[in-house]
């Protein structure tokens, strides 16, 4: 029985082939390359060493699997009668998957197997891209896809990019996790005096001009941001209200917990207007938790879960955008909400008025806005702007009497008509009322702020000062 060693070619310059592989190959008997496609073999051959190489297995294999399996059946059948040299390209405990056939084969078939540590490409791709292992490397082999995880944690270096057709799949395959136009370092001839290290755009990476065997490429670590997952703050609630939970979390209705809902939309509101992402962000997880925690409520009684939530939502979104998901067209933004309100009206058949669908806790300058428009789509609506304007002043005649009569009941009644009027005013002139109330509130928080600034730096008492200087910081801080 003879045995087998496993030694390298090195990177590519024969100067890196170390010494104890060098003698190895000068001494065997039989040399077996796994190729003599590789830069040192025009050196071994200057130097009078005699090699086989299995280049010719390359032609009969339909896959790399096959070949590589081939080639280690080969080896065990002559060293039942030989000693045996083998050399592969770069190191042996690189990237190398005959070796790794070939320990199980060995150990099978009773084969004395040594193996030769050698220098490999990942050490001169360490040295040319400033690398330090010690922060980690992941890798493997072009044909290797199913071993590529979702995260990657370390630097990616795929080997064996052999030509267009597997720079190709190894362009889809990396497309599935990372960018399309995601960096990606292409290496050729590491180590040569030709070598060429260049960033490239990942979905560039079949187009280019040199892709041969000695094709590499470096993928920087790449951490996916996580899929949506919901289920950690459902689990959190899910205790809170168990057995054993928070007391206050336990004790909660929906009833009680109903303002909660409300305070959390406005906070929602304010970020987005103030336009801080950072609050934004905080704030919609507040209000999600509220949804989560309505939900779960609902889930102990039986009455609907969380997932009959999401279904719910989802399934409408389909259902009224048939010009996404169906076959109806929609030629603009008109058309498609035209659609909407067509839907939504045959799914909201309990409803027996036109102004049904309007919430009674709804703001009030919003539930005008919605009552108006509501009306106006069935044609009972002012004709122009003018006549919204003649109805304005003469609800503000109308308050004014009822100002002079003193009747409190009486004075809420007609100011509730200027209110509703002016925002049938708004809507003629497309103006949002509930966001232009809300922009004059703004606007005076921050003049009064101003004049409350200039009122503490001179070091007065608000009743110090007259109405007339105050009005002239006012006016100041409208300047400004």
């Amino acid at each position: 029985m003879g045995s087998i060693t496993v030694t390298g070619l090195g990177p590519g310059a024969f100067g890196l082939i170390t010494l104890d592989s060098w003698e190895r190959m000068q001494n065997a008997g039989t040399l077996l390359l796994r190729t003599a496609k590789h830069p040192t073999v025009p050196f071994i051959r200057e130097k009078g060493v005699v090699f086989e190489s299995y280049d010719s297995f390359y032609d009969g294999a339909d896959s790399f699997d096959e070949l590589y399996k081939a080639i280690v059946a080969d080896l065990v059948r002559r060293a039942e009668g030989e000693d045996i040299v083998y050399a592969v390209p770069g190191s042996p405990m690189v990237a190398e998957k005959t070796v790794v056939l070939l320990r199980k084969s060995c150990m099978e078939n009773g084969i004395k197997l040594e193996i030769i540590p050698g220098m490999s490409f990942v050490e001169l791709l360490y040295s040319k891209l400033g690398l330090d292992p010690i922060d980690g490397m992941t890798i493997i082999d072009a044909e290797d896809f199913d071993k590529l995880p979702i995260d990657m944690p370390t630097g990616l270096v795929i080997t064996q990019v052999y030509n267009e057709r597997i720079a190709s799949d190894t362009k889809l395959s990396l497309m599935e996790v990372f960018p399309d136009e995601y960096p990606v370092t292409y290496v050729h001839k590491l180590g040569m005096p030709d070598e060429s290290i260049r960033e490239i755009k990942l979905f560039e990476l079949d187009r280019q001009p040199d892709i041969d065997y000695l094709t590499s490429i470096y993928i920087s670590p790449f951490l996916r941001k996580k899929e949506f997952d919901i289920t950690p703050l459902k689990d959190i609630i899910h205790q809170l209200r168990s057995p054993g939970g928070c007391p206050w979390d336990i004790a909660q209705t929906h009833e009680s917990i109903r303002i909660n809902l409300l305070e959390e939309t406005y906070e929602v509101l304010e970020a987005i207007d103030i336009g801080d992402n950072t609050l934004l962000c905080e704030e919609l997880g507040d209000l999600l938790l509220q949804v989560v925690f309505h939900a779960r409520m609902a889930e102990e009684t039986g009455a609907f879960s969380m997932q009959d939530v999401v279904d719910g939502a989802t399934e409408k979104l389909i259902r009224r955008h048939p010009h996404i998901f169906g076959d109806v067209q929609a030629a603009d933004a008109g058309e498609a909400i035209l659609t909407w309100e067509a839907i939504k009206k045959q799914e909201k058949k309990e409803r027996k008025s036109v102004l049904d669908g309007v919430p009674s806790g709804i703001p009030a300058l919003m539930g005008a806005q919605k009552l108006q428009h509501k009306a106006a789509k069935v044609g009972f609506d002012w004709e122009k702007i003018d006549d919204v304007w003649t109805k304005f002043k003469e609800e503000i005649d109308e308050l004014k009497e009822a100002q002079r009569e003193g009747d409190a009941g009486h004075i809420q009644e007609e100011l509730g008509d200027v209110l509703f009027t002016a925002v049938n005013l708004a809507r003629f002139l497309q103006v949002d009322s509930e966001l232009a109330l809300l922009e004059c509130n703004r606007k005076f928080k921050a003049r009064f702020g101003f004049v409350e600034e200039q009122v503490k730096s001179a070091g007065k008492d608000w009743t110090e000062w007259s109405l007339e200087e105050l009005d002239n910081f006012w006016n100041k801080a409208k300047k400004l």
